[in-house]
């Protein structure tokens, strides 16, 4: 499926049963709901999937069960996390025989690359796939920083197209834009500053509580792209506290105990992620039941 890089992409989380393993029929529940509801694409195996905490078969068994359910309705879109150039280039190989449509490639894991090592890594993978290429650019977590001279030499990779910014710089988009115009696709990264860079021109959103309200994010998409920024705002200001969520070392616990909390799948990681605490629940849980209650009917904004 060629990939139309817009819109509302969640970044799933990966469901486990109570021992850890992979429950793959709630995964894949949930990844029905999500298109159901409205989303633009599919993102698996993203942080939020704990791709990192996945052993090296699990990762394509969740691939095979994701490109089951979405069956050609939306991009699939895999995250590339790998220890190794090689190892990635392995998965992306992998991966594409599977089906996917698309990757979002993070720089090397656990070793902390410069920005030379990162472009070498990426350039690496878009030289051994055909299929089309996301930069997953997030200084703040992953530690190396992709600059625009850097861009100017990813974007010789013709696969290389787009780039999910996690700078938490909104300037960076406006930069992008100045510095190669429509050359790549530019997706919000961070949630708590998505409509800002929706605002700024981005075209996409890759979400983590996507997975809680898609409706919602949906509709704050819209809204943006149709220059409705004060409905855009209304709805945008009723999220705000539990997108911050998305910007915490224990984003990844959050936004599974706000999907169990919402009926949509179960609060358990993978160690050594830990369960929240029972004052952080109480946090999450107060965000989520203000969030309910205070919900806006949709059908006011006549989107449909």
């Amino acid at each position: 499926m060629k990939v139309n890089w817009q819109g509302v992409y969640p970044a799933v989380t990966t469901q486990f049963n109570d021992d850890e393993s992979i429950n793959f029929e709630t995964t894949k529940s949930m990844i029905n709901t999500l298109i159901e509801e409205g989303v633009h694409g599919i993102i698996v195996l993203g942080t939020v999937g704990e791709n990192c905490s996945l052993r090296a078969e699990e990762k394509r068994e969740v691939l095979r069960a994701a490109k089951d359910v979405v069956a050609g309705r939306v991009p699939l879109i895999s995250g590339v996390a790998e220890t190794t150039t090689a190892l990635a280039v392995e998965f992306v190989r992998d991966a594409q025989e599977i089906g996917v449509d698309g990757y979002m490639v993070l720089p090397g894991m656990v070793y902390r690359s410069t920005e030379r090592e990162a472009i070498h890594h990426y350039q690496q993978v878009a030289r051994n796939t055909r299929l089309p290429i996301m930069i997953y650019n997030n200084p703040v977590t992953y530690g190396v920083d992709v600059s625009i001279e850097g861009m100017k030499v990813l974007a010789e990779e013709a696969n290389i197209v787009s780039v999910k910014e996690a700078t938490e710089d909104t300037r960076r988009i406006s930069e992008l834009f100045s510095a190669f115009g429509d050359r790549y696709v530019v997706f919000g990264g961070v949630d708590d500053i998505a409509l800002e860079s929706l605002m700024l021109g981005a075209t996409g959103w890759i979400s983590g509580l996507t997975n809680v309200f898609p409706r919602e994010s949906v509709a704050i998409y819209k809204l943006a792209q149709q220059g409705r920024y004060e409905e855009a705002r209304e709805l945008w200001r009723w999220f705000l506290p539990l997108l911050r969520l998305d910007t915490i070392p224990t984003l990844v616990q959050c936004i599974k105990y706000a999907e169990q909390l919402a009926g949509r799948g179960s609060e358990v990681t993978r160690s050594p992620r830990l369960p929240l605490t029972e004052d952080e629940k109480a946090y999450v849980r107060r965000l989520y039941d203000e969030a309910v209650t205070n919900r806006i009917d949709l059908s006011k904004f006549n989107l449909d």
